[in-house]
C-alpha cells in the first residue's frame, strides 16, 4: 500500500471516529433539537419517531403523537422532553356562528384559540333577533378546539333569562335550560363564550 493510500485511509478513519463520537452525548455535551412524538408512555416518557425515549417536563401535558416538540440531552444521555412547538400564527381564529348570530359590536369578535398544553380558549359575545328554541346550536367549533367530554357555563340567554352554554364533542355549541321563557323574535338573544375561559380538550 502506497503512503498516499494510507494517508487517505487514515484520514477516513479519523473523519468516521470523530463523527461517531460526536453522537454520543458524553462527547457532544448537552445538548437540544426538534423531534416528533411517535408514541407516548404511561411512564411519563414519549418515544420519538426517531427512536428516542425522553421524559416529559411537567408543563408538557396532554402529549399526543405527532407533536412537534423540543428535546433536550443532557451531558449523562438522559433525555428530556420539554414540550410542543407552536404551529400556524398561534393567534384567534374566528369561530363559526351559526346562521342568523353576528358579532356584538361591543365585545371581541367571537373567536377560540389553542393555548398549546392541551386546552383551548373561547372569547366574544354574539347576538340575535330572531327566535331561539332551547337547545339551538349557536356556533360550530373545528375538529381541532372540540373537547373529548362535554363542557359547560352558566350564561345570560336574554335579559333576565339565565340558561346553560354546552359544548358537545360534535364541536355544536348549544344554549339549554333557561329559568324563564327565551323571548320571541325581535327581542336580542345572546351567545357569551366569553364565559368558557379556557376548557380542557383531551
Amino acid at each position: 500500500m502506497s503512503d498516499a493510500t494510507s494517508r487517505g485511509l487514515a484520514d477516513a478513519i479519523g473523519r468516521q471516529s470523530v463523527a461517531a463520537a460526536l453522537q454520543s452525548p458524553t462527547v457532544r455535551g448537552a445538548d437540544w433539537r426538534q423531534a416528533v412524538v411517535d408514541t407516548v408512555n404511561a411512564d411519563g416518557t414519549i418515544t420519538t419517531t426517531d427512536d428516542v425515549v425522553a421524559r416529559r417536563i411537567g408543563r408538557y401535558v396532554s402529549a399526543a403523537p405527532g407533536d412537534l416538540i423540543v428535546i433536550s440531552v443532557s451531558g449523562s444521555g438522559q433525555w428530556l422532553a420539554l414540550g410542543r412547538l407552536a404551529t400556524g400564527a398561534g393567534g384567534w381564529t374566528t369561530l363559526p356562528l351559526a346562521s342568523g348570530w353576528t358579532a356584538h359590536t361591543l365585545f371581541y369578535t367571537p373567536a377560540y384559540r389553542l393555548n398549546g398544553d392541551g386546552s383551548a380558549t373561547l372569547c366574544g359575545l354574539a347576538e340575535t333577533t330572531n327566535a331561539l328554541a332551547a337547545g339551538a346550536t349557536v356556533a360550530t367549533l373545528p375538529t381541532e378546539a372540540r373537547p373529548a367530554k362535554r363542557v359547560r357555563v352558566t350564561v345570560e340567554i336574554a335579559g333576565g333569562v339565565i340558561g346553560v352554554m354546552t359544548i358537545l364533542t360534535t364541536g355544536a355549541i348549544t344554549l339549554d335550560d333557561p329559568t324563564a321563557a327565551i323571548p320571541g323574535a325581535g327581542s336580542s338573544k345572546f351567545a357569551e363564550y366569553d364565559a368558557f375561559g379556557s376548557y380542557r380538550l383531551l
